[in-house]
């Protein structure tokens, strides 16, 4: 079973040799150092890009290859961990795993046609109004025992997650919202206990299908007010990290990470990720 240590130790690997935001900005100037960053990148920002998805991608397989493969073995997932650490040794890694994927798609489509008719899961929790009212307010309840549960895991401490300064807290019976001046993240109690490992791709699809091109529910989700972005969680070990483009609160966005996002939309994307069974309408494929 991978650990979050293990997530740590990969994601150390691949992105050991790019650029990191020095701590303490906040949002308007971390936005601007991206930017900077991005602009300076060898070969421009698209380079930067490219780069920074590729190697996600190689951390999502390296990871899923430790749960389920060949990277069991503690001596054989050390030896990649180092490969991945050169660009190299990404290199090398990288042609592997795209030789080994043409043996697998006839495999892959046969699996399909046999896999039982998809079904959508219920939503895995439900939010109080009053708890999404405090929120929409900007109404912090603090840390409690979901907080202290998790910033007591040893990978936890040992990478810092909870040492973040200018958090405000909003703890539910679900688990609990970090928000800082540029985002909010988005930590879930089931998904932490399973292990972290495998959900940040998940949980981008889940959002990728609410607003994606085959959309799963039957009742339109409003979209996003177009100063919010999303990212994966795996720099802060939370299931999705919600972006401020303006880095500065707003009420509306607000209102619509509470009373949409967290008390619609977030209880419906936990259950399809959790769900292992569960193929994203995005991963649909025609035979």
């Amino acid at each position: 079973m991978a650990t979050d240590l293990d997530t740590v130790r990969v994601m150390r690997a691949l992105f050991n040799d790019m650029p990191r935001a020095p701590q303490g900005l906040d949002g308007a100037e971390l936005m601007a150092w991206i930017q900077t960053a991005m602009a300076d990148y060898e070969g421009g920002d698209l380079a930067y890009a490219v780069d920074h998805i590729t190697r996600s991608s190689m951390l999502d397989i390296v990871l899923h290859m430790r749960e389920t493969g060949a990277l069991r073995a503690d001596e054989a997932f050390d030896q990649v961990v180092q490969e991945i650490s050169t660009p190299e040794g990404r290199k090398a890694f990288m042609d592997r795993c795209i030789l080994a994927q043409y043996s697998v798609n006839a495999t892959d489509r046969l699996l399909r046609r046999a896999r039982s008719p998809w079904e959508e899961p219920a939503p895995l929790f439900s939010t109080p109004a009053g708890a999404i009212d405090r929120l929409v307010r900007g109404l912090p309840a603090g840390a409690g025992p979901l907080v202290a549960e998790f910033a007591a895991r040893d990978d936890v401490q040992r990478i810092g997650v909870m040492a973040q300064g200018e958090l405000s807290v909003h703890e539910f019976e679900w688990g609990f919202i970090t928000e800082s001046a540029g985002a909010w993240n988005f930590y879930i109690a089931e998904v932490w206990r399973a292990g972290t490992v495998g959900y940040f791709e998940r949980f981008l699809d889940a959002w990728k299908s609410a607003f994606g091109a085959v959309p799963v529910d039957t009742e339109a989700v409003p979209p996003p007010p177009a100063g919010i972005s999303v990212e994966d969680g795996i720099a802060s070990f939370c299931c999705l990290r919600l972006v401020r483009g303006s880095g500065h609160d707003s009420p509306s966005e607000r209102r619509w990470v509470g009373e949409v996002f967290v008390a619609r939309l977030l209880p419906l994307m936990a259950a399809r990720a959790l769900t292992d069974n569960y193929v994203f309408p995005l991963h649909w494929h025609a035979e």
